[in-house]
């Protein structure tokens, strides 16, 4: 389906989704894929909430360098 024919019924179509899910295009190429969530997955959604701690500065790769050189 075209991505702007998917903007226009979005709603909708979330609604009648069924189990394969529905490939959005762009160009004639496919960009994404809408699935619907399963009972056995949704129980998974925020399970590891609290039980994981991060280690170390996320925000670095750990080297050091110079924009100079």
């Amino acid at each position: 389906m075209n991505v702007s024919k998917f903007k226009e019924q979005c709603l909708s179509l979330l609604d009648e989704l069924g189990p394969d899910g529905l490939v959005i295009t762009k160009r004639g190429k496919p960009i994404a894929k809408v699935i619907p969530i399963t009972l056995e997955c949704a129980g998974l959604i925020g399970s590891l909430k609290g039980r994981l701690k991060p280690k170390g500065d996320l925000l670095t790769t750990g080297l050091r360098w110079d924009a100079k050189s």
